[in-house]
């Protein structure tokens, strides 16, 4: 049996020194009573044994890194072989977690050895949250300058002078209350973090108290996009300049915090930059064809993706391996074995290969698909000076190493639907950072139709549901609210892509 949500637990602060005025301790010591009931009735003591972990993560803790107001604990991890002004990425654990078994299972620590970043662990304790939860839903750690997201900042500040971290490529990542923390720290420092991942997370701006955090977890809030972006934006009022990246993921079946939670932090940051809540597209990642959307903006980057992990609950997914996708482990709690999302998340900050180092060869522009047979699907791009050839991307995995801008993909099924994206390599054969993805599909394959409600396709796998509306497998297109009133006739080819084909299905 799984913990308690692992989110919203508190406890008074220390009481030496004090660190809120008397009204926000008397109200802290009230908020932890009230918890502690709520996790007794929720099963606290049923807490499951973990299985056993792997060896563990080597992190060099940090004990002054600024006056700290939160209260929390930085640990770093270095990789041996760690360029100068590397990327820094901060990890934020979830509830009954600590830094050293996130480091030990999330794959992390060994994606920054492959790709040569460094890697905070930020760290809570039971002085501040019975539960060891980010007080994500607290007033006095989730405002700019404030308690715990102010001591993440002096961690991110203390990362640059002291290790050389480049503050231009400073992301953050978290699960469960980090997840949700790390929305905070896109919200309030949008100045200090390029991107963020938010796993199993929630909105930024959701609650402010305990009573509120269980009401956002489930069964979900429901605001506009452009309530849910003023709650951004006031966050750090000043603030013109361009909004962090986020990449959002979520499984399907998680009970703790609903998957309606993807969507609103979808409509959340799709609003902030301006873009529609409909993805520009939708492909199959990692080995259990999680559904990956992309929100793309003007200038051809992916500003928001949505990743939502099919057949699992609450927690960090990980694909225990030696793959190249592959990463994490499952040691502990809340690491579920599924798809190496820390993988798929470096991707999306940039990180992948030595092409993340200062120097190195910019992405390719202009990526785009030239034509496609009933088994193959050309590619083209736009040449990238001192590029001595080229790395090429299907699905995720590397495929070719052409010598000039243009590859043609051979070998596919008729009807198959491929997610392309190259890099540039230089004479050293150092791989340069990632281009956008482009999705093409083969011609051929012969389509089958089907009509029926949302119900009935739901239920004969030809679609999917989420936050109460109707998605059809495969293409993702939204066919509106499930129910058995709603009708469409869907046209599937190749087997298991569904597209919406009302009035035009043969």
């Amino acid at each position: 049996m799984q913990p308690p949500p692992p989110h919203v637990a508190s406890a008074p602060p220390p009481a030496d020194p004090p660190r809120r005025r008397p009204s926000v301790r008397v109200r802290r010591a009230l908020l932890s009573r009230l918890v502690a009931v709520l996790a007794l009735a929720l099963g606290a003591a049923l807490i499951a044994p973990a299985p056993a972990a792997h060896a563990a993560v080597g992190l060099t803790r940090v004990g002054d890194f600024g006056a700290n107001p939160g209260q929390l604990n930085m640990y770093v991890y270095r990789p041996a072989a760690l360029p100068p002004n590397p990327a820094v990425v901060f990890a934020l654990h979830g509830c009954t977690q600590n830094a050293q078994g996130y480091a030990d299972n999330s794959g992390l620590p060994e994606l920054a050895d492959r790709y040569g970043f460094l890697v905070v662990f930020a760290e809570t304790t039971t002085s501040n949250n019975v539960n060891k939860c980010f007080n994500w839903f607290q007033s006095g750690d989730n405002r700019r300058g404030q308690g715990e997201a102010a001591s993440i900042r002096q961690m991110a500040a203390h990362s640059v002078s002291a290790f050389g971290a480049d503050a231009r490529r400073t992301y953050v990542t978290g699960l469960s209350a980090g997840g949700a923390m790390t929305s905070v720290m896109l919200a309030a420092y949008p100045d200090v973090f390029q991107a963020g991942a938010v796993v199993a997370g929630l909105p930024y701006g959701c609650a402010d108290d305990v009573l509120g955090a269980y009401s956002c977890m489930s069964p979900g809030t429901d605001l506009t996009p452009a309530q849910w972006a003023q709650r951004v934006r006031g966050a750090h009022p000043s603030w013109s300049g361009p909004w962090p990246r986020v990449a959002v993921w979520h499984g399907d079946q998680d009970t703790t915090v609903v998957p309606r939670n993807a969507d609103e932090l979808r409509d959340q940051w799709t609003a902030l930059h301006g873009l529609s809540q409909t993805p520009t597209r939708t492909s199959a990642i990692g080995p259990n064809a999680t559904r990956h959307e992309e929100y793309v903006a003007g200038d051809g980057s992916v500003a928001v993706e949505v990743n939502r992990v099919p057949g699992i609950g609450h927690g960090t997914p990980v694909d225990p391996g030696s793959g190249a996708q592959q990463c994490g482990g499952t040691g502990a709690a809340y690491f579920l074995d599924s798809i190496c999302s820390s993988y798929w998340i470096a991707r999306f900050f940039g990180l992948e290969g030595s092409g993340s180092q200062p120097g190195s060869l910019p992405a390719p522009t202009g990526l785009a698909a030239t034509g496609a047979t009933d088994t193959t699907i050309g590619l083209g791009w736009n040449p990238v000076d001192g590029a001595t050839g080229y790395t090429v991307y299907r699905d995720g995995a590397p495929i070719a190493t052409p010598g000039s801008a243009s590859y043609t993909d051979t070998g596919l099924t008729a009807g198959s639907s491929h997610s392309y994206a190259v890099a540039a390599r230089d004479a050293d054969g150092r791989t340069g950072l990632l281009s956008g993805t482009v999705t093409a599909r083969t011609t051929g394959a012969t389509a089958t139709c089907w009509t029926g409600s949302n119900y009935a396709h739901v239920q004969a796998g030809r679609a999917t549901t989420s936050g109460g509306y109707t998605y059809a497998r495969g293409s993702g297109q939204n066919m509106g609210l499930y129910n058995t009133f709603v009708t469409h006739t869907l046209k599937e080819s190749p087997a298991g892509y569904f597209t919406i084909a009302d009035g035009a299905c043969p």
